[in-house]
């Protein structure tokens, strides 16, 4: 059923993404929320608390793992990271996703690091498309009123310690 749900909120996506190209009136997490393929980030978000700072002003670059990347992790894995016990894990995960300041696909270069929120680095690859910490960009650009999404299809992990 979690992995159904799953398959079929990203063919949402993929149907949808080109609504993503209108204007961008809504913030980050209502952008999310109106794709229909990041339930999962929204509800990872609204666990951790972090809903309001991803409202606020920004500019915020989210590299958003899409509800398929979530299912691909190991079974449990998000029902574990999303019990209230687990917030702090849940919370470095996610703003592990997340760099200070609008980055558009154009400003991206091949092994070029970033500082998340999280205050961990990722490393951007864009020989044979654009990776981020090894996961696919699969769509790019997608604006929001307080900054921009990239649609990544894994969820990447910070480093341990």
């Amino acid at each position: 059923m979690f992995r159904r749900t799953y398959l079929g909120l990203t063919a949402a996506l993929l149907i949808a993404g080109p609504a993503f190209a209108g204007g961008h009136s809504k913030d980050i997490v209502d952008t999310a929320v109106g794709a229909g393929s990041f339930g999962t980030l929204v509800a990872a978000v609204q666990a951790a608390g972090l809903v309001d700072t991803l409202k606020g002003e920004g500019p915020f670059t989210v590299f958003a793992p899409t509800d398929a990347a979530f299912a691909a992790l190991p079974a449990g894995t998000v029902e574990e990271l999303l019990k209230p016990e687990n917030k702090d894990k849940l919370t470095a995960i996610l703003t592990y996703h997340v760099v200070a300041g609008k980055v558009m696909s154009g400003d991206l270069s091949d092994g070029m690091t970033a500082a998340t929120v999280n205050g961990a680095n990722i490393t951007i690859g864009t020989t044979g498309g654009v990776t981020v910490n090894g996961a696919n960009v699969t769509q790019v650009d997608i604006e929001a009123s307080n900054g921009v999404i990239h649609v990544i299809d894994a969820v990447i992990l910070p480093p341990e310690g």
